[in-house]
């Protein structure tokens, strides 16, 4: 089945928040990674729209203590699936979100250049739900409809030691059985 895509790479079969944390591609630039992370607010936390709050800058410093410390960041991701599967799009996959931070994917720098973050609501210490996977699922053929996807990485894996997300209970075995053609971390490739 075809993927319906607006103008700028917006996704029209998800819901839409036009995060301000974006900016343009270099222009020439490929997208071909996706990379998966994990986030909850806070953390271990699920349910609740500060996620959404944090990409669109509006989250609340003073409801909790972890939201003072990261209420100033300045940082989004193109999609954000909630544990009941529902998708939320923040930044149009043409753009270039803010999701990867200091970042290397196969000797290549600066991920967020040419990659689409995926943020599964969740923690290192919890599996992911089965709506989530079918919904991760739908985006990555989606965006292989749009764009050359060679590659998909996890967050631990652009940024080792700085991140471990989307943590050691994401299931790459079933990612691997599905994509059998994209380059995947060496650990899961092996």
């Amino acid at each position: 089945m075809s993927a319906a895509w607006a103008e700028n790479g917006w996704l029209l079969t998800v819901d839409r928040k036009i995060s301000p944390n974006f900016g343009e591609r270099p222009a020439g630039v490929e997208v071909s990674l996706v990379v998966v992370h994990n986030i909850s607010l806070p953390p271990g936390e699920f349910g609740g729209d500060w996620v959404e709050d944090f990409f669109l800058n509006r989250l609340d410093a003073t409801v909790h203590p972890y939201f003072s410390e990261i209420s100033g960041l300045q940082v989004s991701a193109h999609f954000y699936v909630r544990r009941d599967g529902r998708v939320v799009q923040f930044v149009g996959c043409d753009q270039r979100a803010w999701h990867a931070g200091q970042s290397t994917w196969c000797g290549r720098g600066n991920c967020n250049d040419y990659s689409v973050g995926i943020e599964l609501e969740g923690c290192d210490e919890q599996p992911f739900t089965a709506a989530q996977y079918a919904a991760l699922w739908r985006l990555v053929d989606a965006l292989r409809q749009r764009y050359p996807i060679t590659a998909i990485a996890g967050h631990s894996d652009i940024a080792p030691g700085r991140k471990s997300d989307p943590g050691p209970h994401f299931d790459w075995p079933a990612l691997a059985a599905r994509y059998p053609d994209l380059d995947l971390p060496p650990e899961v490739a092996a």
